[in-house]
């Protein structure tokens, strides 16, 4: 079994209604159709709960998991426990939604890649989720980076102080509504 499909089965254990297939299907479809038909799909709105196997080639990572904030920590302890590292953490205003969305993108460079993003949406109007620095030291500077941007709290979080920004800025500047 290849870390993708251990990944994607260890992860499972969050949506227990969906049949987790290790096999894969193959795809008829050359590449340009793929991205005709990821354009024409795509949406400007939040997806539901799950795991997506992803293309690397055309995204850039092979697994895209949507979790709830009360599952976070648990997902990030799996993919520690699997070898994986955290490379970035970053924030997405979804406005129309009154959402806000972290998302973590883990990796890991062995013999056998495998990049996994882990998506979080959270209110707008209470923007907060635990910290995975006491699991992942790499997080640090990512959550207080993306809590300075986006005015996202990581409970827990060591220093939440601002790393870019002056320390007395009280703004957001990647927030939609953000007015410069």
């Amino acid at each position: 079994m290849s870390i993708q499909e251990t990944t994607r089965e260890a992860l499972s254990e969050f949506f227990p209604d969906e049949p987790v297939s290790i096999d894969p299907v193959p795809d008829p479809e050359s590449d340009s159709d793929k991205a005709e038909k990821g354009k024409e799909e795509q949406k400007d709105t939040p997806r539901e709960n799950g795991i997506i196997v992803q293309d690397y080639a055309m995204k850039g990572f092979h697994l895209d998991a949507q979790v709830e904030p009360g599952q976070l920590v648990r997902a990030a302890e799996i993919l520690f426990d699997l070898g994986y590292f955290i490379e970035s953490i970053t924030g997405v205003d979804w406005i129309k939604e009154d959402q806000l969305e972290v998302v973590y993108d883990f990796s890991r460079y062995d013999f056998d890649l495998c990049r996994v993003a882990v998506r979080v949406r959270i209110p707008r109007d209470n923007p907060r989720l635990p910290t995975l620095t006491g699991l992942y030291t790499g997080a640090n500077w990512h959550e207080r980076e993306t809590h300075e941007f986006f005015g996202i709290v990581f409970d827990g979080h060591p220093h939440l102080i601002p790393l870019l920004l002056p320390e007395d800025a009280d703004f957001h500047p990647l927030l939609k509504d953000f007015k410069a």
